[in-house]
């Protein structure tokens, strides 16, 4: 093998190598199954936390069911709130996947 040959050789090797990895399916089908989790327990947890904490209020201080809605609309507005900063950082994400398999131009 002639010295020009093995240095292009090499330097095949060498750009193969530091190739960007493509995201793969199962990394999409992951990435909406914990998306999907998240969301779900983001939307849930407040609620019945909530929800529970006004029903314990409302016997507490015979104020049924008003403390109860109250805590409720005050769940929704928490659960919005999370929901709408994760989905900007799953958005950042997603973007981040998508561009993994591409090559920067300078």
């Amino acid at each position: 093998m002639t010295p020009k040959g093995f240095l292009c050789k090499v330097v095949a090797q060498f750009m193969l190598d530091n190739q960007p990895k493509k995201t793969s399916s199962r990394e999409y089908r992951l990435f909406a199954f914990k998306m999907f989790a998240d969301f779900g327990v983001s939307i849930a947890a407040p609620v019945v936390l909530f929800s529970l904490i006004g029903q314990y209020l409302d016997e507490k201080y015979n104020r049924s069911p008003y403390i109860t809605v109250i805590s409720f609309v005050l769940a929704a507005a928490v659960s919005a709130r999370i929901i709408y900063r994760k989905a900007k950082t799953y958005g950042e994400e997603y973007k981040r996947m998508n561009n993994a398999g591409e090559i920067k131009k300078e």
